[in-house]
């Protein structure tokens, strides 16, 4: 059975702020990737494959609409949502909520985006990456989310 979606959760650490006492932006990404990682490890997949680095998920397009501000203390919720899956690629849809805080912010969406990563693995003979078709186990473990899913989750219409 294919997976389609997980929720991860964290605490905003003091490092992850800027000298505003906000969450700085790029460290959203941060959270982003680290979901993508528990979601590959909750179905068994390795985050590295192949072994000797021949094989790879780099990054193709990643971007994240900030809507409120995050702060040292906050509690996060990341949804991630595969969004598409194409034969080389996947597309996963994240919303970011914040779920309590030390402060008197209330629960809300904090941000979404999404991130596309591309299956490749390196040419024996010419030591280039080249994309290549999602591994079986990869095809097999996860699934495109239906219809719905992704703004059911909160996420924003393209």
């Amino acid at each position: 059975m294919s997976r389609y979606e997980f929720k991860s959760t964290r605490r905003i650490e003091f490092a992850d702020t800027d000298l505003a006492g906000i969450v700085h932006f790029a460290n959203f990404f941060r959270y982003l990737e680290a979901t993508e990682h528990e979601f590959y490890r909750s179905l068994g997949l390795p985050l590295h494959f192949g072994g000797d680095s021949s094989h790879g998920w780099p990054r193709v397009s990643a971007r994240c609409d900030y809507k409120a501000p995050l702060r040292f203390g906050d509690e996060i919720e990341v949804h991630l949502v595969v969004r598409e899956k194409r034969r080389r690629a996947i597309r996963y849809g994240f919303v970011v909520r914040r779920l309590s805080s030390d402060s008197d912010a209330k629960p809300a969406i904090a941000a979404f985006g999404d991130m596309t990563a591309v299956s490749v693995a390196k040419d024996a003979e010419t030591g280039r990456m080249a994309a290549v078709a999602i591994p079986d186990d990869f095809d097999a473990a996860i699934g495109q989310a239906p219809d719905g899913i992704w703004e059911a989750a909160g996420g924003a219409p393209d």
